[in-house]
């Protein structure tokens, strides 16, 4: 089966699109960091340091040391498909990170954001 071609985007050009939405609505890079960080489990030099090597987002989401277990409670829908029903699990992980982007953009509680069981 053929690989997506989102897959081989380079995570750094996508990072400051999202920088860009959230900034527009008033929010920060240390939020987004945050959401990213607490998703995939990188730490703020890991995060960094896949950012400088301009890694695809194959690898940035496949090398996250600690993605977080409680990922799974994000629902909703994302770019018109229902996020918790997207079965190939690399387009889930990318949808997850879309979708907590978004969800910063639209104002949400931080709290909200970073759900707990």
């Amino acid at each position: 089966m053929a690989k997506h071609r989102v897959y081989g985007i380079s995570f750094a050009s996508i990072y400051p699109l999202y920088l860009q939405k959230v900034e527009k609505k008033g929010r920060t890079k240390a939020e987004v960091d945050e959401v990213l960080r607490w998703l995939l489990g990188y730490s703020q030099e890991g995060l960094e340091a896949q950012l400088a090597k301009e890694v695809d987002l194959e690898t940035f989401i496949t090398e996250a040391p600690r993605p977080n277990p409680d990922r799974v409670l994000v629902t909703g829908v994302i770019c018109g498909i229902r996020v918790e029903n997207i079965e190939e699990p690399l387009m889930r992980e990318i949808r997850y990170m879309d979708k907590l982007v978004d969800e910063l953009a639209r104002g949400k509680a931080m709290v909200k954001i970073l759900r707990q069981p």
